[in-house]
Order: C-alpha cells, then structure tokens, then sequence
C-alpha cells in the first residue's frame, strides 16, 4: 500500500476520533458531582447518612511471607488467599480456622481465585501458568489438578467463569479464556499495549473488564475476540478492576494514586477519587453490595472508603503494617476483608 493511502488513512481515523469525542460531549449536559449537588438541595437528607464504621472483626494468621491475593467464595463465608510462602489457603472467615492447605510448586505467586461451587480454587504468577486445585479431592496435600499453559508472560489475575471456564490476564498482554477440562485456551484477547494487570466477570452480560499498564482498560465481550470499549483517564498503570453491582459501570486503581469511575453506557470518566494530599499507588479495588462505598487498598498501609456519588473521602481503614495488597467484599456484601504484604488478613464489617 502507498506510502500516501497509509497517511489518508491516517488522518481519516482522527477526523473520526474526533467527530465522535465532539458528539459524546455535546451530550455530557452535567457531571456526577453536579448531579448530586443538585440532588442534595432538594434532598438535604437523602445521601447524608454513612452508616457505622467499619472495624476489624476477625484476623486471619497463617501466612508466613507477603500476601499477594485472596478471593471470596460464593457462600460468603469461605476464601482462598495466596502468599510468597508458596501455599494458598483456605479460610473459614467465621471460625478464622484454615480448612485447606495447597503447596504451590512455584512460591512467585500473584493472583488466585475460587470458583462459584466451591469446588475448585486457582492461582498463578511468575511461572507462566494457571493451576487448578479441586477441593473435593481425596489426595493430601491437594495437587494440582489442570495446568493451564499458554500464556509467555506472568500470570497476573484469574476468574472463574464457572467450573469448565477460566479467565486469565497476562504480562504477555493478553487475556485468555480457558477450557479448563480439555486444558486448553478456547479465546485470546489482544488489543494491550502492556501487562495486563487485572481483569472483573460480570456473568450476567457475557462480558469482562481489564486493566493494563498501557493506561487504559477494555470491555471485551466473551463470545467474541474483540475489543468492545477502550476506557481512557489514567497516566499510567492500571492495577485493579472492579464492576459495579448492576454491570453498568466500573471502577479502576491506578499507580498514579488514583480511582476512577467509568460509565459504560455513556462511554465515559464519571469521578476521579483522589486527594493531593495521598500520593500513593492503588493495588486493589472493591465495591459496597449496593455501590455507595468504593473501597481501595493502597501502598502506604491503608485502605481508604470513598463515597462513590461524592467522590469525597469517607472512612480510613488501618490497622494493617505493610502495604494493603488485595481486598474484596464478600457477595452477600457484610464484609471486606483485606490482605497485606504484612502477612494477614483482616475481615472488616460494621
């Protein structure tokens, strides 16, 4: 193709850019934050009341190095964490008592997940591969029971789709949907310019988010191998994703120190949380069961409760001694529990 045909197309694809950043804005009438402060005029009283805060119920020890992920299971009550000491545990939350105890064959370990039956957990890191443990198996110590290998970089997140079907994102840039029975990658998605760091289910509409170093994050939708939306706001990496309950919107976290909301309807940044006061880079993101609090885990030790329609500071959680590392509320919305680098978890509720 000549070298003049490449430019006009060039230069076609940036008029189009543009012609569709002037429509989307030629609708953008108000902001969130607007909206609300509206709102709040003719109802002082509607979005003033916080609730009780949240305190450390439980605290979960076992873990002998940094804690790197844990993951909620479906009951509400169990879940799986991963650690530098090369186990994943499993954790009856109530009773703190570990119910399962899995030697991983590499201790360089970065993400893990459980599935919606309780049946099976998964986990992943610096060695290329998701492994997958079934907890009904009679063997001791648990062994792996499928190895998922495709991917040529770190393995950085995996999600459950449901006990046939894994999602994972890479290093390596992509993100991989997985066969799990037949051990082999069903869909790849490859539209990053970087790692991809973390990716977020929402089952109901087939679809998924990632979030990537190039900044950017992606709805992608999992009967096909494309890009759907490209989501843009944050300077540099994107290190956690995490949908809002209905599917409608998500939130991101990034390096840059801070969270964003984005509505997928509107294709569009609805709120930047952040404060020039906290310059620290966000490693997790998590939201209330009714998407009012949006919940971050950030490196200076802390986990700060945003106001989602505010975008204002609400709560501080401390009570961790090294960098908050992965957190999560569990599905039925009662309790956040949060990992650190210091080695345990603590189980927040009100």
């Amino acid at each position: 193709m000549a070298r003049g045909r490449i430019d006009d197309l060039h230069r076609e694809i940036e008029d189009l850019k543009a012609r569709i950043e002037k429509n989307k804005n030629a609708k953008d009438d108000t902001t969130l934050r607007q909206f609300v402060d509206q709102f709040e005029e003719s109802n002082p009283d509607a979005l003033s009341a916080y609730g009780e805060r949240l305190r450390i119920r439980r605290t979960l020890k076992g873990h002998l190095a940094k804690i790197y992920a844990q993951h909620w299971s479906s009951d509400s009550i169990h879940l799986v964490s991963a650690s530098q000491d090369g186990k994943l545990l499993v954790w009856d939350a109530l009773t703190t008592n570990k119910t399962h105890a899995i030697p991983l064959r590499s201790s360089w370990v970065m993400t893990c997940a459980f599935s919606s039956s309780l049946k099976f957990v998964a986990s992943g890191g610096l060695d290329n591969i998701c492994s997958i443990y079934n907890l009904h198996s009679q063997e001791y110590p648990i062994r792996v029971c499928r190895e998922l290998n495709s991917h040529t970089g770190y393995l950085s997140c995996c999600r459950f789709i449901n006990d046939t079907q894994i999602i994972t994102s890479s290093g390596d840039m992509t993100c991989l949907l997985w066969d799990i029975e037949a051990g082999v990658k069903i869909r790849e998605f490859r539209e990053h310019d970087g790692d991809v760091m973390s990716v977020s289910l929402f089952n109901e509409h087939d679809t998924f988010i990632s979030g990537a170093c190039d900044g950017t994050a992606k709805l992608w939708d999992l009967r096909e191998e494309r890009c759907v939306q490209t989501f843009q706001g944050h300077d540099v990496d994107i290190n956690a994703v995490q949908f809002l309950p209905n599917g409608y919107g998500f939130g991101t976290g990034s390096d840059d120190g801070t969270c964003r909301l984005f509505d997928i309807r509107a294709d569009r940044e609805l709120m930047v949380y952040a404060l020039d006061t906290m310059l620290s880079g966000i490693t997790s993101v998590a939201f209330s069961i009714s998407g009012r609090y949006y919940f971050a885990g950030y490196d200076d030790y802390s986990c700060q409760v945003w106001d989602t329609l505010k975008g204002t500071k609400v709560f501080t959680l401390e009570g961790h001694e090294n960098r908050v590392s992965c957190i999560g509320v569990n599905d039925s919305g009662e309790a956040l529990c949060t990992g650190s680098w210091d080695s345990q978890l603590k189980i927040w509720t009100s």
